[in-house]
């Protein structure tokens, strides 16, 4: 496939890190991308994709070694995501799994926790999920109707989610629910499930518009008691500065998705238009797709190096949280709006589901939406005026 900015390196890249890029490419591409078709088919990967992801060492790149994970950081998640989405390889939730639930147990579990947890997740033997989102809330964390009341030594979970990410295979799950159901954002918890306590039920694999290998369900929690030791956090009511807190990283992660696909679709469809003809001469000739290309291209070279630059801060600890939010809302516009126009260029061919820039296409319509609305994005980065 074309490389499209052949004199581009990113700032955090190193040699150890384009080493481990060489090794993530050749095993999402030989070890699981040859199962794509029928994970699209099923509606979700096999369970052992996981543990074969877990012994080839790419889940939890950025957990400490004693907890079983790499011992890296998140440049080492960042190469691992790159080369698993150039693939093609979207229906594995490892982003989920590793930075965005892996890390909640690493800066707010407990040392029992983390030995708990950790380790089988590095190896893939338990798959992480979070459940934030709720029938009627969306992206108003703030209002949501599950609880978990403290019984004693335990809590009692009532309530339900939709659109869990890894909702069919996971095996623990972050629960975002209330402790204090009166005192709004201050009463939010994160209580860790275990998905064969009694009271947890899954529900529907759901069906979805694109990204349909990767497992996406409903969950229900009806009396489902957990012992209060699997609470993050010291005391009741932190759950919702954690969340704040962790989304940043959320967020640039789906801002770096948006910019590798962008580079994908572009250079599938410089390749594809180099070949095609029409009229007498190839689709490259033409000065409209020339001067498209030539748009696209710029802008997703911006795409990069802002979202690098966002990589460098956030290795500093210096990315705040509106400047993650401008990462994730232009980068993900930007994502759909190229995909678009390379899918225009492919002519009916793009509309066809044997050419990657269609499925390419319906799956980054999501990318507007989850980690927050493109809208709460814009408000989150209004308050800085």
């Amino acid at each position: 496939m074309t490389q499209i900015f052949e004199n581009y390196s990113s700032p955090w890249l190193n040699d150890e890190l384009s080493l481990l890029r060489d090794a993530a490419a050749k095993f999402f591409t030989t070890q699981l991308a040859p199962a794509n078709e029928r994970w699209i088919e099923q509606g979700q990967v096999d369970r052992d994709a996981w543990t074969k992801a877990g012994a080839a060492g790419f889940l939890c790149a950025e957990i400490p070694t004693e907890y079983g994970g790499g011992g890296g950081d998140y440049r080492h998640e960042t190469v691992i995501m790159e080369e698993q989405l150039r693939a093609g390889v979207n229906g594995l939730g490892s982003q989920v799994h590793s930075q965005i639930v892996a890390p909640y147990f690493l800066h707010y579990g407990t040392e029992e926790q983390k030995q708990r947890w950790l380790p089988k997740m590095a190896s893939g033997a338990m798959v992480g999920a979070i459940a934030m989102t709720e029938p009627n809330t969306g992206s108003d964390l703030q209002n949501i109707r599950t609880t978990a009341i403290r019984d004693g030594d335990e809590y009692v979970i009532n309530g339900a989610k939709t659109y869990i990410s890894n909702g069919q295979l996971c095996d623990l799950v972050i629960v975002v629910a209330k402790t204090d159901p009166d005192k709004g954002a201050k009463g939010i918890s994160l209580i860790v499930v275990e998905t064969d306590t009694p009271g947890f039920e899954r529900g529907r694999n759901l069906k979805k518009m694109g990204q349909e290998a990767a497992d996406t369900s409903e969950m229900f929690f009806s009396d489902c008691r957990v012992p209060v030791n699997n609470r993050l956090g010291e005391t009741e009511g932190q759950g919702f500065i954690q969340l704040m807190t962790q989304l940043p990283q959320e967020r640039l992660n789906i801002a770096q998705a948006a910019v590798v696909d962008m580079e994908r679709a572009l250079a599938m469809t410089i390749d594809f238009v180099k070949e095609r003809k029409a009229f007498g001469q190839r689709v490259l000739d033409f000065q409209n797709t020339k001067f498209k290309l030539a748009e696209c291209k710029t802008e997703a070279l911006v795409a990069r190096t802002f979202v690098d630059q966002c990589v460098v801060k956030h290795l500093a600890g210096d990315l705040d949280a509106a400047t993650a939010s401008m990462a994730k809302y232009w980068t993900t516009e930007k994502q759909n709006q190229i995909i678009d126009i390379c899918l225009q260029l492919h002519g009916g061919a793009g509309y066809m589901d044997e050419y990657p820039i269609s499925r390419m296409y319906r799956d980054a319509r999501v990318q507007t939406i989850y980690g927050g609305t493109n809208e709460i994005m814009k408000e989150l980065i209004s308050r800085t005026l």
